[in-house]
């Protein structure tokens, strides 16, 4: 049976597909944020239908890690993500290789490192869709990979960094960006929330916790939170409003497409790996 709950992207309480106001904070909703697939329409039902994009990106997430674990048997790990497409400020500034700024957000180092932000995008990520809608989640996420790694690049040129954690603090930013434009309580609560997330964050950083890339965490959060204000909820946008929002994720999706293209045309060759 097709799951018809959802978020009142108000007060977040869950009310019906058939609803056109919440009966809880009596605000104005309009169609399904999340674009419409069942839940047995995907993988028969395995993958929660609010997880799916999320899943998707883990899904690549992991299989990277797979694929540096098995290259850094032969290369160490250091140059496995490097040509994977870590940010690596000297092929940035060398070999103008901008494309790492999206690539490195998809590498993690260690098994703690990527479940430690599977973790958290996985519920994160399926909260933000919710709310913000797939196209503004895309949007928002890439924002926050391009904006953590390139602020990384500008202050730590000369240091490896990898992760999801960048677009998980976009993500993190977006939610604060929401409470802080809904000036009722609910979006309060919400803002202080996610704002103390991001002092645990931060603080566990500061202090060395995991070798943590601070610029990238704040990087991350700067963009999402600005993505997030400047864009909004569904709820009261106009069609041609949500036509270019799809336009930018599909952008989103293609640049990512391209980067990784890329990450495969500069593939070091076998004589350089020796």
């Amino acid at each position: 049976m097709a799951d018809s709950r959802r978020m009142c992207p108000n007060c977040r309480a869950f009310i019906t597909s058939s609803d056109r106001s919440c009966p809880y904070c009596e605000e104005r909703v309009g169609p399904r944020m999340i674009d419409v697939r069942q839940p047995g329409e995907i993988m028969g039902g395995l993958i929660p239908q609010a997880h799916f994009t999320t899943v998707l990106i883990l899904l690549i997430n992991f299989g990277l890690f797979i694929a540096t674990t098995w290259l850094a048997r032969g290369m160490g790990q250091h140059d496995a993500l490097v040509a994977l497409g870590g940010k690596s400020g000297l092929d940035i500034i060398q070999s103008h290789q901008w494309w790492r700024l999206i690539t490195a957000g998809f590498l993690h180092g260690g098994w703690l490192h990527i479940l430690m932000n599977s973790w958290v995008l996985y519920d994160l990520g399926a909260q933000t869709e919710q709310l913000y809608g797939t196209p503004r989640f895309l949007g928002i996420y890439f924002a926050g990979t391009v904006g953590g790694f390139y602020l990384s690049f500008i202050e730590s040129p000369r240091i490896l960094s990898i992760g999801a954690s960048a677009g998980i603090m976009g993500l993190i930013g977006a939610m604060i960006a929401f409470g802080v434009a809904n000036r009722s309580s609910v979006g309060r609560e919400i803002r202080n929330f996610y704002l103390r997330w991001v002092a645990y964050i931060l603080v566990l950083g500061f202090m060395g916790f995991g070798n943590t890339d601070n610029w990238a965490h704040i990087g991350g959060l700067v963009a999402g939170f600005a993505v997030g204000y400047v864009a909004g909820t569904p709820v009261h946008s106009s069609p041609a409003k949500e036509m270019l929002w799809r336009a930018l994720a599909t952008a989103c999706v293609v640049l990512t497409a391209v980067s990784f293209f890329l990450v495969y045309a500069n593939f070091p060759v076998a004589d350089q790996l020796r």
